[in-house]
């Protein structure tokens, strides 16, 4: 029961991390040499010291003739200085045989070698040839037009030094030195291992209840990103003999082994009880008080690391940035990286969990408030630890300590961003999702306009777009009283951009006879009280979920707590068998190769801040929506325009 106690220790994320640090040798594995043009990326391993001069020898740094300036002082336009001009020309590559005395000057080219007895090269802007004279119409200063031997980098002088990430500049700095190889930290090799009897490999045909492994293609470029080299040793089945096997051939092979799935405690989680027979000290942490990543297991064997990461694609990439990525930076040469930190507000009240400290990720827009003037919204990004997109679209994470439950809309938080800089959007559209939407985005990011896009449904898109916080806000709202789409919701300080129409309904399985010949009206007036129907709900606060209240008349039939952010995944519950209806669009419908019944034409159109209406953004989709190509697009998706 050694591996079951483990877990239910639950501890502290620093002192997890205390635990975990302390087993570990944690410095660089050797050192290679490599040829320079593959070194741009690698981390020094060696002080590099200059064998040489840079530049080597007086270098003209300009057309012009090389003199001394003292032969130009006095020198102008109405009265000029004369020198004579030598026969030699100085051209780059070769070494001048002129010797400059008084009163005499060379021609030379820019990067030429200065001749001896010059200090100076005057422009040939400023002087004229006469024959063999030279006559110059401006004085120039000692060491003017010359860079000096040894001025750039000075023989002996430590150019880069150990620990530096060769960007393409250092590689730059080390070819001017003459330098052909330099010595570089080596790689870690990191094994990464999926786990599981429903992983399966990208390209594979997807069966029901299978999941495509993202984990181990998302590990392996995070650890290139940290200067590692991933070794992907495949997918290993729910066997503990095989499990055991792959363990211990990547442990003979590799610096890290990083196995993705089977940290939690069920019957089928067999990673950590294959981890738990390591000593050495074995696992020093399963089962940490955060929130996403609970269930990872930390252990160590002779120094080197072994992580079991979470299966949920979420959990895995945050623990692994969390606990995993500091780690690889030290054995990789780079030293500890210092997280960024902004100050936003929450843009809505979020409920944490007692006991556990969360890291919420967030995306972070800029929001104008008179009382603030600009300041940054952080929108949490939801979608649970099983989301695929969650980390990828996220900006950064807010704390919430371990003994809060209730953090209020509009708390300042601190929010440590997951790159080293924050890059604002050029265009923040917040409120209901559609395909239409989906097409313009990308449409504007083809012409180089950077968007942002937070599906939190029609109401809280029009309340953030009353707070300032984006430019769009996508709404398709219904007014009871008018029986008019959106219009009746603006306010003075709100501004309506058209879209479009588009056709909401009832989706449903081609032969269903509960739907199939009916309108919506009739089937779901049947079917609201059938609790062998099932039906798929929509998030609250978006345009579909108020026309679905609307439809049940109070009732809540089986299946109405299920509540997917978008069409898409509407369609999918019922196309799956795991819904029997739902509603969404006609398009939608029709790809997914469902029944539907029509119910509402609908608009779906956009508010706008008027404090926003001039930025560039905002002008480009107002723009993109009036093109007749984009227009004719929007046609073939199915949009009313």
């Amino acid at each position: 029961m050694r591996d079951q106690q483990q877990f239910l220790h639950v501890l502290d994320r620093d002192e997890a991390e205390r635990r975990f640090r302390a087993a570990l040798d944690l410095t660089p594995r050797g050192s290679d040499t490599v040829p320079l043009d593959a070194a741009l990326g690698r981390v020094l391993a060696v002080d590099v010291i200059s064998p040489v001069d840079v530049p080597s020898f007086d270098r003209s740094n300009i057309d012009g003739f090389a003199l001394m300036s003292e032969d130009t002082f006095g020198a102008s336009e109405e009265v000029p200085r004369t020198v004579e001009l030598g026969e030699e020309a100085i051209h780059t590559g070769i070494v001048p045989t002129t010797v400059i005395r008084p009163g005499t000057a060379v021609e030379i080219a820019t990067g030429g070698m200065v001749p001896r007895g010059a200090d100076a090269v005057v422009m040939v802007e400023y002087a004229e040839i006469d024959g063999r004279r030279l006559r110059i119409a401006r004085a120039t200063s000692p060491g003017s037009g010359v860079s000096f031997a040894g001025t750039d980098i000075t023989r002996g002088e430590t150019v880069l030094r150990r620990g530096q990430l060769l960007t393409s500049r250092d590689t730059g700095v080390l070819a001017a030195i003459g330098v052909a190889e330099v010595e570089v930290w080596r790689k870690p090799v990191v094994a990464i291992l999926s786990t599981g009897d429903e992983i399966i490999a990208p390209g594979e045909p997807m069966h029901a209840s299978k999941v495509y492994d993202s984990n181990a293609q998302v590990l392996a470029d995070a650890v290139r990103e940290l200067g590692g080299e991933p070794k992907r040793l495949g997918i290993i089945p729910d066997d503990m003999a095989a499990l055991r096997e792959a363990l211990h051939s990547a442990l003979e092979s590799c610096d890290v082994v990083l196995l993705s799935g089977g940290t939690s405690k069920g019957a089928g989680d067999l990673s950590y009880r294959v981890v738990a027979d390591l000593r050495d000290p074995g696992i020093v942490a399963h089962g940490i008080a955060l929130k996403p990543g609970k269930p990872i297991c930390l252990a160590a064997t002779h120094g080197r690391p072994v992580v079991v990461l979470p299966g949920f694609p979420t959990s895995a990439v945050f623990t692994f940035h969390e606990f995993v990525a500091p780690v690889l930076r030290l054995l990789a040469g780079r030293g500890a990286q210092e997280r960024m930190v902004v100050q936003a507000r929450l843009a809505v009240k979020v409920n944490s969990e007692i006991g556990r400290t969360e890291y919420l990720l967030v995306g972070l827009v800029e929001t104008t408030n008179e009382a603030r003037g600009m300041s940054l919204a952080a929108y949490p990004m939801g979608q649970g630890s099983g989301s695929v997109t969650t980390f990828s679209r996220a900006d950064g994470f807010a704390t919430i300590g371990r003994h809060e439950e209730i953090v209020q809309a509009g708390t300042l938080v601190d929010v440590q961003l997951l790159g080293r800089d924050l890059r604002l959007a050029d265009l923040v559209v917040i409120g209901s999702h559609c395909i239409g939407l989906d097409y313009l985005l990308g449409e504007l990011q083809q012409q180089g306009v950077y968007s942002k896009f937070l599906a939190v449904g029609s109401t809280a898109g029009l309340d953030a777009a009353k707070r300032g916080e984006c430019d769009l806000a996508g709404i398709h709202l219904l007014h009871e009283k008018t029986d008019e789409y959106n219009r009746p919701f603006l306010t003075p300080a709100l501004d309506m951009v058209e879209g479009y129409g588009r056709a909401q309904g009832v989706v449903f399985r081609r032969g269903d006879r509960r739907f199939e010949g009916r309108t919506a009206r009739e089937a779901i007036a049947d079917v609201r009280q059938d609790r062998a129907c099932v039906m798929v709900n929509r998030n609250q606060g978006s345009g579909t979920r108020a026309l679905i209240d609307r439809l049940l008349e109070g009732a809540r039939p089986a299946g109405y707590a299920v509540q997917p952010r978008n069409h898409n995944a509407a369609a999918a519950a019922v196309s799956q068998g795991r819904a029997d209806w739902g509603v969404t669009l006609d398009i939608i419908a029709r790809r997914a190769g469902l029944g539907f019944l029509p119910v509402q034409e609908e608009r779906y159109d956009f508010v706008s801040p008027k404090s926003r209406a001039n930025r560039p953004g905002v002008l480009a989709f107002k723009t993109l929506l009036q093109e007749p190509r984009v227009r004719e697009a929007l046609a073939g998706l199915g949009m009313k325009v």
